[in-house]
């Protein structure tokens, strides 16, 4: 949140969009040098706690609708969209901008700007796709970092991810699973990395392979972005062994 607190208290001015706005708070961030604040909400109940607590900000409006369907009669100097998840897939990060960025003034800028997303092997415990949370599921990392996707938020983004990615082994032992982390691209000079709170690394369950430094991975991953964590399907096969 300080990473987007410093980014917005620098960035806003003229129009802004808070796109899912929640409680509001980064509208009201943006309020206080901004000429006008258009905090959207979809859910009835979270935007009627949002226009309780930013009631005494006469620059925000609040509107309850889904953003995707909206017909602004102001163009955005920046886009405020805070609808991320890792990789992106279980929420509407995507679909919104790729709805909206067409009110986006020329030179106008997205907050944050974008995302990278790195995929690692594991040898974990699990049956079912989850988030590392608190350590959990432990997971050992048998692998080099391969860092497969950047997505610049100014730019339009296909929803569907679907590429054949070719993984190093560099620890001798069981590949059981992926484990996906998005670092976010706040501004140029505020990158964050996963937190519990924000993009919790995601382990994702491929069929058990024996694998030794120097052997490499094919892995076929898809998903669709905002489709959520059922639309992930991930296979591995060994395409050079040491052994």
């Amino acid at each position: 949140m300080a990473g987007f607190y410093e980014a917005i208290s620098k960035k806003a001015k003229g129009i802004v969009y808070d796109l899912g706005t929640g409680s509001g708070i980064l509208s009201s961030w943006a309020a206080p040098n901004s000429e006008l604040v258009y905090a959207v909400e979809i859910n009835k109940s979270i935007a009627e706690r949002a226009r309780a607590n930013l009631k005494d900000l006469d620059n925000i409006e609040v509107i309850c609708a889904d953003a995707t369907k909206l017909s602004f009669s102001k163009k955005a100097d920046v886009i405020i969209c805070e609808m991320l998840d890792t990789a992106l897939i279980d929420e509407e990060q995507i679909p919104v901008l790729n709805s909206v960025r067409k009110y986006l003034k020329d030179g106008g800028i997205t907050i944050p700007y974008g995302i990278i997303n790195c995929i690692e092997p594991v040898q974990v415990e699990t049956e079912y796709i989850c988030y590392e949370e608190d350590g959990h599921p432990q997971n050992r990392v048998l692998g080099e970092p391969l860092f497969y996707s950047r997505i610049n938020f100014l730019s339009y983004t296909a929803t569907t991810f679907k590429e054949y990615l070719d993984i190093k082994i560099k620890t001798s032992g069981i590949v059981s699973g992926v484990k996906i982390t998005t670092f976010t691209l706040i501004t140029n000079n505020i990158i964050c990395g996963p937190t519990p709170m924000l993009n919790s690394p995601l382990i994702i369950p491929v069929e058990r392979t024996n694998v030794y430094s120097g052997d490499e991975l094919q892995l076929y991953l898809s998903y669709e972005m905002g489709g959520g964590l059922g639309s992930v399907r991930a296979r591995i096969k060994k395409i050079h062994s040491r052994s």
